[in-house]
Parts: C-alpha cells; sequence; structure tokens
C-alpha cells in the first residue's frame, strides 16, 4: 500500500493494517522456515510497510489528529 493511501486511513485503520501485517510477517516466518516460503521479497516489503504504517501513526499524533 502506498503512503497516499495509508494517509487517508484513520489511526485506528492504520493500527488494525499494523496488527495484520505482524500476522503475515509470522506467517512467513513460518514458511521460510518450514523451506515452503515462495516469494522472500514479500517479508522484505511487508516490514517497510508495517514502518511506514507507523510512521504515519506519529506524524499524525504530532500533528494533533490522533488522540
Amino acid at each position: 500500500m502506498k503512503a497516499t493511501d495509508m494517509r487517508g486511513m484513520s489511526v485506528e485503520g492504520l493500527r488494525k493494517y499494523i496488527l495484520d501485517g505482524r500476522q503475515e510477517m509470522m506467517n512467513l516466518r513460518f514458511q521460510k522456515a518450514n523451506l515452503v516460503l515462495n516469494n522472500t521479497a514479500r517479508m522484505r516489503q511487508l516490514k517497510k510497510e508495517i514502518a511506514r504504517a507507523k510512521t504515519i501513526i506519529n506524524e499524525k499524533k504530532l500533528s494533533g489528529e490522533a488522540a
């Protein structure tokens, strides 16, 4: 998901996105451990998306949009 799309989401929506991303990351780690992971680039991509969502939450918090 692009940063512009994330900026349009609410803080609660971003938090849910982060939780879902962490769950997917855990599943990818298990797949990697069992040698069944096909798309290894997805792990890096997901990690960056989670960081991007956290950054946008922090931006919203600093600008006063979030409670």
